[in-house]
């Protein structure tokens, strides 16, 4: 069995899963923009994510021999990590933000404190006053994009859909529809009339509900892989070797497989926030952007992979680093989807603001690393 025993190769463990963690919501993002519906890609979402897992405990769980201390992944099939995965499914599908310096602090006093206190914590403060930037930043934007609509005559409260045109907005277009300019008032009726969850005139206390209770899922699911994998607690029996982060991962995301799999064949015959209705036929038969779906599952099942890699090193403190994945989504978010463009010098300051202590954050809770002794 492969383990990351030192502290660089726990710290590239977590950069590359920060890449791949704040890159997988922009492609779900994507695919709801060009109005596929969610429930379909989440389906193709959680299937090729369980997959990563199998595959990671498969190979990495599996390599040399195992110890009765630490055995390999197929001889230790037997203990279940089931909260973690389901608070993480439920934090997935409510989306981002909030709250992760709860689990950070949690994670500390479950790590035995092996993550530097006094560069710990004022990372947590960094992490904080990001989210607070965060949501002034959503809140400034949508005042300008109101006002864009505004001034062309257009109340988002009455906005009626109308038939997209059949290109791609954010990558462009082979039609011979007129092309739209990145943030102008028109791109972003276009963008409305196409995704398939509408925005327009929605309550903002419903969106901010939906990120606390993600943030409260993202916060508590680590700590609960962290007791999986080092039993704090002390449940385990004398002489049963705690659970490797293999075995433990598996477990994880086979509990956030079955509950994606319930709530998502619900949501298609009862949808949530108006989006569209479907059926396990239309399902399966919807090939319209599946591999990016597919695509998405892997990045995030190989970037939780790597988090709880590089957490057993060097404690699940400094992992927490990863949820800083706003800072990567912000960035597809530019790129791909024209987002912040023609926006208020304010969104501007906010938004660089919002950056630097995201940035700030990753780096002193990456500093923060210790070393776990067995």
């Amino acid at each position: 069995m492969y383990l990351v025993e030192r502290k660089g190769e726990a710290i590239a463990c977590m950069l590359l899963a920060l890449f791949f963690l704040g890159t997988w919501p922009a492609i779900l993002n994507l695919l709801e923009r060009r109005g596929r519906p969610p429930q379909h890609t989440y389906l193709d979402y959680t299937i090729t994510n369980l997959l990563a897992a199998v595959f990671i405990a498969l190979t990495f769980g599996q390599i040399g021999s195992g110890t009765p201390e630490m055995p390999n992944f197929l001889t230790q099939l037997s203990r279940i990590d089931i909260i973690g995965g389901v608070v993480l499914c439920l934090g997935n599908l409510s989306t981002q933000y909030a709250w992760a310096f709860v689990g950070t602090t949690l994670n500390y006093f479950l790590d035995g404190r092996i993550n530097r206190a006094e560069i710990l914590f004022p990372g947590v403060g960094c992490f904080l006053i990001a989210v607070c930037l965060a949501s002034a930043v959503h809140s400034s934007n949508a005042a300008d994009n109101k006002s864009k609509l505004k001034a062309q005559g257009i109340d988002t409260c009455m906005v009626k859909e109308t038939l997209p045109y059949k290109g791609d907005l954010e990558l462009g277009s082979k039609s011979t529809a007129p092309k739209v300019k990145f943030g102008t008032a028109e791109f972003l009726m276009e963008v409305e009339n196409r995704r398939s969850i509408k925005v327009f005139g929605k309550s903002t206390l419903t969106g901010l509900a939906i990120s606390f209770f993600a943030g409260g899922c993202f916060s508590l699911f680590t700590p609960a892989f962290n007791l999986a994998t080092n039993d704090q607690w002390k449940t385990l029996k004398e002489g049963v070797p705690h659970l490797v982060v293999y075995t433990a991962f598996f477990y994880f995301s086979v509990s956030c497989f079955v509950l994606a799999l319930i709530l998502n064949i619900t949501f298609l015959y009862r949808p949530v926030l108006d989006s569209p209705k479907s059926s396990l036929r239309a399902y399966l038969s919807d090939w319209n952007g599946r591999g990016w779906a597919v695509f998405a599952g892997l990045l995030c099942g190989f970037g939780n992979g790597l988090q709880f890699m590089g957490g057993q090193a060097a404690g699940y403190a400094a992992a927490d680093s990863v949820q800083a994945l706003p800072l990567v989504s912000t960035f597809w978010g530019i790129l791909l989807f024209g987002e912040y463009r023609k926006s208020s010098r304010r969104t501007y300051v906010l938004l660089g603001s919002m950056l630097f202590m995201f940035i700030a954050a990753v780096g002193v809770l990456m500093a923060s690393s210790g070393h776990r002794k067995d």
